[in-house]
């Protein structure tokens, strides 16, 4: 037997005042001395605690079952209740802070606005700073943070990545190229500044990019040269370079679907490929882990690429921010099988990405997040990649 509380025993409110007379006040009665229950093994039978055929007292489950027959409105209150208790439901991902961390960033690594030679250093400002989804640099911020990795050595790994694909903006609206008028909402970078200048921006962007990730900051020399192998990789015959080749000269013709997706992968996948694998392997990820994030680069590049194919075909120049109408006769998925099954393959290829980084056990990949952004960051309403009436939009 155990006293519930020390000396002095009194239930008064205000105990530790009470003296050794006993409790000051005179409404009082001693606490109760209560005994410790006994285990489950020595509890006596039920017909024993409560009388022969008596009804055991309810508990649990049987509580309430017995509340509900008294009070049919208990079993409704009692579903409100729970239906208030169940885990909201994931939250939006903000991704602004991290857009304007990269887009600070990237000012801060261009030269300065009254550096010479001016003119050149106001076209690579011009191509490189201002409004874009800027999902490269973001893979890498994400990528480095799924394995725990350096986000300020991702950071400038991710810089580095948005300054070549810059420079192939600006090579791809060129005259001889796609011959665009406008990037991202401005004047494509040639009309602005000339064609002469706008290579030589384009030529200084893709140099300073590979200068950053040369001298990424707390890297070792091994990790440096490896990323650096990558970008250029990923720029060559096999990568950018080799896919614009493609859009220029090989596809007017017959072509299937696989070609298509080659094409999509060089043009668009490589650089998400090596923006994710430089996030991975400066947080000194696995093989295994390096390899999921190329996979879900190459999806997710495949999904982007014909996200921009669909913009091409239904938005307005205003809408999209950039000349549209610009595939003609091209081969794209939509000229080969049609806009609903382009949209059906943007929603498997985000499928096939999202099974990649939603890996059993781990904790929730912020990856998932920017999958889910894909389409509200195209200016469809409602969130949707085209109207659901198929026509242009706008």
């Amino acid at each position: 037997m155990i006293a519930s509380r020390s000396a002095p025993s009194c239930c008064c409110t205000r105990w530790r005042r009470c003296g050794p007379g006993g409790c000051r006040r005179r409404d009082v009665r001693p606490l109760p001395i209560r005994k410790t229950p006994p285990s489950r093994k020595e509890r006596p039978p039920a017909a024993l605690r409560h009388g022969e055929g008596a009804r055991p007292t309810p508990t649990g489950a049987n509580r309430r079952r017995c509340r509900s027959e008294q009070d049919p409105q208990h079993a409704v209150r009692r579903l409100s209740i729970a239906s208030t208790l169940r885990p909201p439901a994931p939250a939006v991902v903000d991704f602004a802070p991290l857009r304007g961390m990269i887009a600070a960033r990237l000012q801060m690594l261009l030269p300065g606005v009254e550096e010479s030679p001016q003119r050149l250093h106001g076209a690579m400002r011009h191509a490189l700073v201002g409004p874009g989804k800027r999902l490269r640099p973001l893979l890498t911020l994400l990528a480095a943070r799924r394995f725990g990795g350096d986000e300020a050595a991702a950071l400038e790994a991710g810089c580095a990545v948005e300054m070549v694909h810059t420079a192939s903006l600006v090579l791809d609206d060129l005259p001889c190229m796609d011959d665009a008028e406008l990037r991202r909402g401005k004047p494509a970078t040639h009309r602005a500044f000339g064609e002469d200048t706008a290579i030589l921006a384009a030529i200084a962007l893709l140099n300073q990019g590979y200068g950053v990730m040369a001298a990424l900051p707390g890297v070792s020399d091994a990790v440096r040269l490896r990323l650096v192998t990558l970008l250029v990789q990923a720029v060559g015959p096999q990568g950018l370079v080799g896919g614009q080749e493609r859009d220029l000269h090989d596809r007017h013709g017959p072509a299937a679907t696989g070609d298509v997706d080659l094409l999509n992968h060089q043009k668009t996948g490589v650089l998400f490929v090596a923006a994710l694998e430089a996030g991975a392997v400066l947080s000194h990820a696995s093989e295994e882990g390096v390899a999921a994030m190329r996979r879900f680069g190459r999806h997710l590049g495949l999904a982007f690429q014909t996200l921009d194919d669909l913009l091409d075909a239904t938005a307005t120049a205003q809408m999209a921010g950039k000349d549209v109408r610009q595939d003609g006769n091209k081969a794209t998925l939509i000229s080969l099988c049609g806009l609903e099954v382009a949209r059906r393959r943007v929603e498997e290829h985000l499928d096939q990405a999202r099974q990649e980084v939603a890996w059993p056990g781990g904790p929730a990949c912020v990856l998932e997040a920017l999958l889910d952004e894909m389409t509200a960051i195209l200016p469809f309403p409602n969130g949707s990649v085209l109207p659901c009436d198929g026509q242009h939009a706008g």
